[in-house]
């Protein structure tokens, strides 16, 4: 047989993302592209055996929080070694341009408060070589990355720019200042973002507690934000509602937004822990938005929206104590001695709670019964006998001291997990009917974010061992099905036409996976972001090869040092299709 191909993929069991039964297929490449899926009778100048494996498109995560780490490191994890290829940064409104340089420290502040990223890791990552919007995605575009991550412009950064102080005082926008914003979103639209994000969570505050800048702005700011959109003819708007409102309310704006912009719409759609049925009049009112030509939808999550706690993460059920100030700092091990010195710990365990300046975290920490030992592999689905209130309670213990122990495992690497969002009543039902709704879509890694509180940029491992093949027959998602929720999906959501496919004339980017060995393996602490600063990974067994734009960037699981993916922008989706 002659050479006409540069890849071809052999004998795999093709799952090609459109939701449609699998079959055993060929895939030959070219380039970047797929130019050929069923029986390729040529060989390619490399031959990749796929037997007994299923072969997928590469994941897209439409939700992450990339905007620093891609500015220092060229892996993206740890979405990249979970079989994402394609991510979408800029959500929540909050991200690093445009800035001016005055504002610099505000911005930090906010995505310390909002994502939890230290601040030192930024103040030592960030180059800070960009202005405007369009100067930051060139700026970008010029790092060798291993995977492709799009942008959108975020609002809070945005209002700052135009605003200055009144901004992120969250004064009301005047006319001029509307026209700006609107102006400059057009222009990052033209220069290649693919939407625009804002926030009107009352959670989202800055490290020092104040609020978002975006929180307050009246409805008349987030359509002129959506006017930008309409004047550059493409791109997405993205937001997060406010929870303690009705959820009617806040459709209603929505609505207004995709009314003058034209273009589509998605929000974080969870069950939250204080109001868990306005999921459901969420999804009743775009019902109705949807059926009079409006397109929303609901950004959904596959497993409880829950918070970590350990000794060497960012909070921890003694964090709030003075003497653990005293080893906060520390390495692990002395964290670990010093609570088994029996003076010491008698110490911090009479001590009384502060209130940390971020009422979330307050929140969270007062719900201690609530939590449970994470364990490996990881269980994100704890059932009441799981929980540390009752297993104290049994164990005729005090509720705090035996969650020290907890914490002590594993020579303190232990995990307490707080599952809160999409869960009630130890159930997740809520999130599974979402998954089954045609107007909800998969995203919500959060990648980049959250270093030492949250690892959910792991969930496409988790659509694909717990809800396609691990859980009982009656709630188990069709692997087909399940396919599609985290490539085509999620691709067509922010107008991602070339990719979330495994299709002639898409961009070759594919999973081989070995379906039954897939495992989700224990977040784990890592020092190595700038400055020595700490972050949360988590990584997956099964995976026995990830390719991006036709070059395999992982093997089984590690990166092979290959860096072809880049900054992809508006307007080339459509014509590569």
């Amino acid at each position: 047989m002659s050479i006409q191909y540069d890849v071809v993929i052999r004998g795999g069991s093709v799952i090609d993302g459109t939701g449609m039964t699998a079959r055993e297929a060929d895939i030959a490449i070219v380039g970047d592209r797929i130019v050929k899926v069923g029986t390729v009778e040529v060989l390619g100048r490399e031959e990749i055996d796929a037997s007994g494996l299923l072969v997928t498109p590469g994941f897209v995560d439409v939700h992450t929080h990339y905007d620093g780490q891609v500015s220092w490191e060229s892996r993206l994890t740890p979405s990249s070694n979970h079989g994402v290829t394609t991510v979408v940064a800029g959500n929540c409104g909050v991200g690093f341009a445009p800035c001016r340089i005055d504002d610099r420290e505000k911005l930090v502040k906010l995505m310390e408060g909002v994502e939890d990223v230290p601040e030192v890791v930024m103040t030592a990552g960030l180059p800070w070589n960009w202005e405007t919007f369009p100067q930051y995605l060139d700026a970008i575009a010029a790092r060798d990355l291993d995977i492709d991550i799009a942008f959108q412009v975020p609002h809070s950064a945005l209002r700052v720019y135009v605003m200055g102080d009144r901004g992120a005082a969250r004064e009301p926008a005047n006319a001029d200042d509307r026209a700006q914003m609107s102006k400059l979103v057009t222009e990052a639209v033209r220069a290649g973002a693919i939407g625009v994000s804002t926030s009107r969570l009352l959670a989202h505050r800055s490290a020092d507690g104040t609020p978002i800048p975006s929180l307050d702005s009246a409805t008349e700011e987030l359509v002129a934000l959506g006017r930008g959109l309409h004047e550059a003819g493409t791109g997405v708007f993205q937001i997060v509602p406010n929870y303690e409102a009705a959820p009617e309310g806040e459709v209603a704006i929505m609505r207004a937004i995709v009314e003058q912009s034209g273009r589509p719409l998605s929000f974080t759609l969870t069950q939250a822990p204080h109001s868990p049925d306005h999921w459901q009049r969420y999804i009743a009112e775009i019902e109705k938005a949807n059926a009079n030509g409006l397109s929303i939808r609901g950004q959904i999550f596959p497993r409880p929206v829950g918070m970590m706690f350990g000794l060497d993460l960012s909070f921890n059920p003694l964090s709030r104590r003075a003497s653990w100030q005293k080893i906060a700092k520390l390495p692990l091990a002395d964290k670990v001695a010093a609570l088994r010195n029996p003076d010491f710990r008698a110490q911090i365990l009479s001590e009384v709670d502060a209130q940390h300046p971020l009422p979330a975290v307050n929140i969270f920490l007062d719900r201690l019964d609530r939590m449970a030992a994470l364990g490996d592999p990881p269980n994100y689905l704890p059932g009441e006998t799981d929980l540390l209130g009752y297993r104290a309670a049994q164990a005729e213990q005090d509720l705090l001291p035996f969650a020290v122990d907890e914490m002590l495992k594993q020579e303190g690497n232990a995990v307490l997990y707080l599952p809160a969002a999409n869960y009630s009543g130890n159930s997740i039902s809520a999130a599974r009917t979402m998954m089954d709704h045609p107007l909800c879509v998969i995203g919500l890694g959060d990648g980049g974010a959250h270093y030492g509180m949250v690892c959910d940029a792991s969930y496409p491992t988790t659509i694909l061992t717990h809800w396609a093949r691990d859980v009982v027959e009656s709630d188990r998602l069709p692997l087909e099905k399940a396919i599609a929720a985290i490539t085509s999906e999620p691709a067509k959501l922010v107008g991602m036409h070339d990719r979330g496919l495994v299709a002639e004339g898409c961009i070759a980017d594919i999973n081989l996976i070995d379906a039954d060995e897939l495992r989700l393996h224990a977040p784990r602490v890592r020092y190595d972001l700038p400055a020595g600063g700490r972050r949360l990974t988590q990584g997956a067994s099964g995976y026995r090869m990830t390719m991006k734009r036709g070059v395999v960037t992982y093997r089984d699981g590690e990166p092979t040092g290959a860096l072809p993916g880049r900054v992809v922008r508006s307007g080339e989706f459509a014509a590569a299709a």
